[in-house]
């Protein structure tokens, strides 16, 4: 039943992601990959909710198979952060790689916090 909740969180979470990615980058004339980086911090803050409603016992194991590992999993993306991170250094866009890098781990890691601190506000 578990790889059926984190398919159908997958079958969600995939093309949210490149529907997000799209719509961002589409709005942005810049190199830096917006989309992917809004993607992902969605997803971590996404995750740090659901965190907080489990550890509050608001959310069973099955809603973090279902949203954790399959809505999260297939939102947030490592390799195509990795990608284009590389992508900009190559390109010799190496500030804009160093901030992507950057920026996307501590926001990312921020993101997670406070969706936990809402969370635990909330439940």
């Amino acid at each position: 039943m578990r790889y059926l909740l984190v398919a159908l969180g997958g079958a969600v979470g995939a093309p949210l992601r490149y529907l997000i990615d799209r719509s961002i980058q589409a709005r942005h004339d810049t190199v830096f990959p917006w989309g992917t980086f809004a993607a992902n911090i969605t997803g971590a803050m996404i995750l740090g909710v659901l965190t907080g409603a489990v550890m509050a016992k608001v959310a069973s194991p099955d809603d973090q198979f279902l949203l954790g590992v399959g809505l999260c999993g297939a939102l947030t993306t490592y390799s195509t952060f990795s990608y284009e991170t590389l992508s900009l250094f190559e390109a010799g866009s190496r500030f804009f790689a160093a901030a992507n890098a950057v920026v996307s781990v501590v926001a990312g890691l921020g993101a997670l916090f406070v969706g936990l601190a809402f969370s635990q506000a909330v439940f």
